[in-house]
């Protein structure tokens, strides 16, 4: 029984090929959507360098600690 021919592949195919393997990336789970406590409202707010990093100093949680400031600040605590 006969084989076919086989077919050339080029040196080009065959380096698409490697990189393609070498660089594909399995995709990550789709990131769970980040749930917002009700009554909150996502802002953008500019405020100085040494005021943002006073509150970043205790590390997590410095929006809460801003917020909480904010709400002093406001009369509202």
């Amino acid at each position: 029984m006969a084989q076919p021919p086989r077919r050339r592949i080029s040196a080009t195919e065959t380096a698409e090929a490697a990189f393609k393997a070498a660089a594909t990336k399995k995709a990550d789970p789709a990131p769970q959507a980040k749930v917002i406590p009700a009554g909150k409202e996502l802002v953008s707010l500019r405020i100085d360098r040494d005021v943002l990093e006073h509150f970043q100093e205790d590390g997590t949680g410095w929006q809460d600690r801003i917020n909480a400031a904010l709400r002093v600040a406001a009369g509202l605590d």
